[in-house]
């Protein structure tokens, strides 16, 4: 197994299209930070996936969405492997990954540059001394405030009803706009041809054979003016 992610880390190290900056060039001044159009040789709006594991979501996107540039955000290189070796299969050109800390994302992206987040299945943090790790806590929407444009859409699909009720609570004390919410996207949610239902994560994928529900909120994060 290490070789294999010896290997892998290797082939991640030839792609264009996976980025893999040390914690020093991030907190730095990242290259492509309010550049990535550049990146991308176009202007079409960019959409980011957090934790994006495999890349499940990052290629399904940027194959549906040929006018969007993606991006997969992950601290696990053996992960994105996996998405990147199909982008290099296919000659996606609208898709590329980020090797980084979730944390630090307001060092990758300027003020304003992204235009939708999708954050797919992330880890609870269900204990409360995890609470900071939560990607929805209200640290992590301000983050992700400063780097969306007024309008930005925020995504987030989970197993986790905890997760789910605890967004929307927070989001609820911020004042913050939610635009849809499902407890049960198969139940809820009518149209079955959504990206929502075509496209399944790893762990979606286990959570699914486990018999457990999949939740899904669409919110804002830049309150009324």
């Amino acid at each position: 197994m290490a070789r294999k992610k010896l290997a892998r880390f290797e082939e991640n190290g030839n792609f264009r299209h996976v980025i893999e900056p040390s914690r020093t060039e991030v907190v730095g001044d990242f290259v492509w930070k309010g550049k990535w159009h550049e990146f991308f040789g176009n202007d079409q709006p960019i959409v980011i996936e957090l934790g994006c594991g495999k890349g499940e979501y990052t290629v399904a996107m940027a194959k549906k969405f040929p006018d969007k540039n993606f991006i997969g955000v992950d601290i696990k290189g053996s992960r994105i492997w996996y998405g990147a070796t199909e982008v290099a299969e296919q000659d996606l050109r609208n898709a590329a990954f980020v090797r980084t800390q979730i944390e630090l994302i307001d060092r990758i992206f300027a003020q304003g540059e992204v235009s939708e987040i999708w954050i797919t299945f992330p880890d609870p943090q269900i204990k409360y001394k995890r609470v900071k790790h939560r990607l929805t806590n209200p640290v992590f929407l301000k983050r992700y405030a400063h780097i969306l444009k007024q309008n930005g859409l925020v995504h987030l699909k989970t197993d986790s009803e905890f997760l789910h009720g605890y967004t929307h609570g927070i989001l609820q004390a911020m004042n913050l706009p939610v635009y849809e919410a499902f407890h049960d996207i198969d139940m809820q949610l009518v149209n079955h041809n959504s990206l929502l239902h075509q496209v399944k994560t790893y762990y979606e994928s286990l959570f699914r054979n486990k018999g457990k529900v999949i939740t899904y909120i669409k919110f804002g994060v830049h309150g009324p003016n």
